[in-house]
């Protein structure tokens, strides 16, 4: 008998009256029309059931500490980390922790059940990364979250930036991180990624480094890192995140660099909603859109992800988890309103992102991990176009959350009891 059997389910590539069979927390068959014993039955009533969202970019050991000690008044990426750096001698490991345990159980409740989060390794306590640490063991039965030594003052820049960065990955750290254009100068950038690519290399360790994220069109950090990749031979391992200064290069040598960027096998993470709000700042009018190429960055053959990188921090005050949102926000920013485009969109918060995170048994076939999403939508498109409600979450065949669905009663003469905001079938 199985465990769960989940019926009349739409998939993200467009096959309806899909049967999923769940057995020992994994996915035994996915088939048209399967019906067979099982503890718990669910009737999916044509609407779409997806493999879990997930975040390839987040800031947890900041969330949800908006308004401590103080309000980003400029709304720019330096205040942001001036603020950051006036919050890191009052952070207590206790508070951290039960921030980040409460934005798990957001990121949770909106289907959202992987997370890479990068934290900061610039404090020789390294109390954010102990902290991370007991977050990742308290909600592995739950959500997988990844950490990235993140060396936020710069590697080379702070006093004992790599050592520290050394001794987070002894702790269990995962990936290997870095801020190239936070160094003090562009030289000290190339040698940051230069030295941090080397390390990883050397432990066998993926990377995932902030580049470029700036307005400055000669932040180049993307090339170094791309070629640095192809050198040590760590193909499909290293992703760039951000890279908001490709929106301001010229198109001559961004036809250069998007080729390198594909031939590396190097990720790419863009993160619409915060590159949208802190970049640009400086501009008058016109106004720069402040995100990556993504569209064209695609059309190379890059793997094109979209994170959620901040909810109520220093840098953004805004956000609840929602990865639908992030898309939302992406598709608008990065113009991809045709139909493949809006797909497109959904696969960066949910098959892009898992490729960044290198996560196994990740889809919606047999063999992988039963953890999946039943949304209110017939199909990606429209689960972006209403952030979808999560009806239900499963991980490894358990329901982890539901939500009801959203219904509005209405009250007019002559027309319906209530709407879903759902177009109609065709």
């Amino acid at each position: 008998m199985l465990d769960l059997l989940v019926i009349n389910a739409t998939l993200p590539d467009g096959r309806s009256g899909m049967s999923i069979a769940v057995q020992g927390g994994r996915i035994a068959e996915v088939t048209a029309g399967l019906d067979a014993p099982a503890l718990d039955k669910l009737d999916a009533q044509g609407l779409l059931v997806a493999p879990h969202f997930v975040d390839p970019h987040f800031h947890m050991d900041a969330t949800l500490s908006y308004g401590l000690p103080r309000i980003n008044q400029s709304g720019t990426l330096l205040e942001g980390i001036a603020l950051w750096g006036e919050l890191k001698p009052l952070l207590t490991a206790d508070a951290l922790i039960e921030r980040a345990l409460a934005y798990c159980d957001w990121a949770v409740a909106k289907g959202l059940l992987a997370v890479r989060s990068h934290v900061d390794t610039s404090d020789p306590s390294l109390l954010a990364v102990d902290a991370l640490l007991e977050v990742k063991r308290k909600v592995a039965p739950y959500l997988d979250l990844q950490l990235v030594a993140f060396p936020q003052d710069g590697v080379l820049r702070s006093a004992g930036g790599v050592d520290n960065l050394k001794r987070a990955l002894d702790k269990g750290v995962d990936v290997v991180g870095g801020i190239p254009h936070f160094e003090r100068t562009m030289a000290d950038g190339a040698a940051s990624v230069k030295l941090l690519m080397e390390l990883a290399a050397e432990r066998g360790k993926l990377v995932d480094m902030h580049c470029d994220e700036s307005d400055d069109p000669l932040s180049r950090h993307i090339e170094t890192l791309s070629a640095e990749t192809w050198r040590l031979g760590m193909q499909g391992r290293v992703t760039g995140s951000h890279c908001t200064s490709m929106h301001s290069m010229d198109n001559y040598y961004a036809s250069k660099l998007l080729p390198l960027i594909a031939q590396s096998g190097v990720s790419v993470v863009s993160n619409p909603l915060i590159n949208i709000t802190l970049q640009g700042r400086h501009d008058g009018y016109p106004k720069r859109r402040g995100m990556t190429r993504v569209p064209e960055l695609m059309a190379a053959g890059v793997n094109v992800a979209f994170g959620h990188d901040c909810v109520m921090d220093p840098w953004y005050g805004m956000g609840s988890g929602d990865m639908l949102e992030v898309a939302h926000m992406g598709l608008h920013v990065a113009q991809m309103t045709s139909q493949a485009g809006i797909r497109q969109c959904f696969d960066a918060v949910t098959t892009n992102a898992a490729r960044v995170m290198h996560l196994e048994g990740y889809g919606l076939e047999a063999g992988c991990d039963a953890s999946f999403v039943l949304l209110q939508a017939r199909d990606p498109v429209e689960a972006i176009r209403l952030r979808a409600t999560r009806l239900k979450v499963f991980r490894k065949g358990r329901l982890l959350a539901e939500t009801p669905a959203a219904t509005a009663t209405l009250h007019l003469p002559g027309r319906a009891q209530s709407t879903s905001w759902m177009s109609r079938k065709s």
